[in-house]
């Protein structure tokens, strides 16, 4: 019986189809580049490309072992990197951070330990399958070194095959873009993703109309935007919804969103005041000035600074609004 490790993989079909060709043509590349929006299925055709390749020649009982084995993260021919933060000396993930209650205001980042990590873990042999799986999430977070790390790795991967997912190649190296395959993923239709939400137990989200117009056709954009709303103060999103009438009060705005909110949840914040004034005012100056803020907290400007900077312009400006 053939097993279709694409089944969960929705709205997809042209990843699918280059990647069930280089399984069945023998022809699967040393570097693979999956790029597209968050949330659109990039991680999970990653999970299921890698099921496949991990998979291959396997009787079906075997093949159910690796992908439970593949889904608990413990399958030791797969390495899944993802970007960290520094604390107290050790390197921490996102979703450790949150679970240890740590708020930072910096973005996490992939690291040249993790690329060490990498080259270590290539430098051995595969030990159950044919070839060792790396996947790199957000690889567009690299460090200078971990880039060019990165590359020389590339160069002599041994029997391996790298998978880097980023939204799109303009924030790498173009020296690691051109030794990859290019996947591109795309946005869903507005039906795909109520299906996918829908599939998910996500019904509540689906008929969110607001959620849905924000998501532009990600699932996982969705869902985030929804627990992004729920975890925000309220005080804080009503306030943001306010174009703020006086210096004092945008002083006070800027004060508690950047000592309540962590680097990432103001990027978002910032995200959604642009869809929100643009539904509102469909103002380009309004959203131009989002813009500079949301480039200036990428560029690590201290972000109370920014808010501060922002609001002022934006008061000063009200009347053209």
């Amino acid at each position: 019986m053939t097993i279709d490790y694409f089944r969960q993989l929705k709205g997809q079909p042209q990843a699918v189809e280059l990647l069930q060709q280089a399984i069945s043509k023998n022809r699967v590349a040393t570097a693979y580049l999956f790029v597209g929006p968050f949330g659109v299925g990039r991680s999970l055709g990653a999970k299921c490309f890698s099921e496949a390749l991990l998979c291959v020649d396997l009787v079906p009982e075997r093949q159910e072992l690796v992908a439970k084995r593949i889904t608990q993260g413990n399958h030791p021919d797969l390495l899944w990197v993802e970007p960290t933060y520094q604390h107290q000396g050790q390197l921490i993930t996102v979703q450790e951070a949150i679970k240890l209650g740590i708020k930072r205001k910096t973005l996490p980042q992939i690291r040249i330990e993790q690329i060490r990590e990498i080259t270590r873990f290539l430098n051995r042999p595969p030990l159950e399958a044919s070839r060792s799986l790396v996947i790199i999430e957000s690889a567009q977070s690299m460090t200078e070194a971990a880039a060019n790390g990165l590359l020389k790795t590339l160069e002599e991967p041994g029997k391996a095959t790298l998978i880097l997912i980023a939204p799109n190649v303009d924030n790498l190296l173009s020296t690691l873009v051109s030794r990859c395959q290019k996947i591109p993923f795309y946005r869903l239709s507005k039906e795909d993703l109520i299906a996918v939400l829908n599939e998910q137990k996500q019904e509540e989200i689906s008929k969110n109309l607001e959620i849905l117009d924000l998501a532009q056709g990600s699932p996982g954009e969705a869902i985030a935007i929804a627990e992004k709303l729920q975890s925000i103060p309220q005080e804080i999103l009503h306030q943001s919804k306010q174009l703020p009438r006086s210096i004092l009060e945008g002083f006070d705005l800027a004060k508690n969103v950047s000592q309540t909110l962590d680097s990432e949840t103001q990027l978002w914040l910032i995200n959604y005041l642009q869809y929100f004034y643009w539904k509102q005012l469909q103002n380009k100056k309004l959203l131009e000035r989002l813009e500079k803020a949301k480039k200036h907290l990428l560029s690590y400007v201290q972000s109370r600074l920014v808010w501060e900077c922002l609001l002022i312009e934006i008061i000063r400006h009200q009347k053209s609004f």
